[in-house]
């Protein structure tokens, strides 16, 4: 399994909550987790390549909708959260 972290950003939506709630309906198919303060980064742990779980998140974005996704690699990341994020990144690594 890999563990990525993605962020987003809806832009010029009519209707942001509903947008929001589709993207986050979409995302919250696959095992993540969030960190509080970090309202749009999640940290998924999947087998799909980046190119799928990018293919597959977009979906329910339109063109002017942005999406960022890198995997982690062990000991190559750092910061300031809190525990239950970091044990919740380390087990899936």
């Amino acid at each position: 399994m890999a563990v990525y972290v993605v962020t987003w950003n809806l832009n010029r939506e009519v209707n942001y909550n509903a947008k929001r709630t589709a993207f986050l309906n979409n995302l919250n198919g696959y095992e993540n987790v969030a960190e509080p303060g970090l309202e749009t980064v999640r940290w998924i742990s999947t087998d799909l390549s980046p190119e799928a779980l990018t293919d597959d998140l977009i979906r329910p974005l339109d063109s002017n909708d942005r999406l960022f996704l890198t995997r982690l690699t062990a000991g190559s990341y750092q910061g300031w959260m809190n525990e239950p994020t970091w044990e919740w990144i380390r087990r899936r690594l």
